[in-house]
């Protein structure tokens, strides 16, 4: 979306994660590992937290990895008294992955006043497309 940044608040990468503590994204080992003017990446490990017992990843922990990175993004993007809340999300799992590190990347498609879509991008180490889903924000008064 342009060159400059989607971004209204401004976040380092050890907020974010820091926000992750206590939550589902830290038993799943999720970190928040780049921030740019449109994007914001985090890594998940495929082992025994997120993988089904074929042995493959897991399609719930793409989705929660991607919802993670997709409202974490969205809420960066909202004014002061605003908040954001995930109304719909799809995923289309493309490839299997077995171990490693997927990293996800999330991209805004649009961002209006009263909602938000963003795409989010799950490749495994090799750069190979996972998972791609589309998450569906809200934008809320936070009171």
């Amino acid at each position: 979306m342009g060159g400059m940044t989607v971004f209204q608040r401004q976040a380092s990468l050890a907020d974010l994660n820091a926000l992750s503590a206590g939550t589902a994204m830290e038993p799943l080992g999720i970190v928040f590992t780049g921030i740019g003017p449109d994007h914001l990446t985090a890594t998940m490990p495929v082992d025994a937290r997120t993988r089904q017992p074929y042995g493959l990843l897991h399609g719930g922990a793409s989705v929660l990895l991607a919802e993670t990175l997709g409202s974490t993004a969205g809420g960066l993007c909202v004014g002061e008294g605003e908040g954001v809340v995930g109304i719909e999300i799809n995923a289309n799992h493309l490839r299997g992955v077995r171990e490693g590190l997927v990293t996800g990347t999330a991209r805004p498609l649009h961002l209006g006043r009263s909602t938000q879509v963003w795409e989010i991008r799950i490749e495994d180490a090799r750069g190979r497309l996972a998972c791609v889903s589309r998450l569906t924000l809200a934008v809320i008064a936070r009171g």
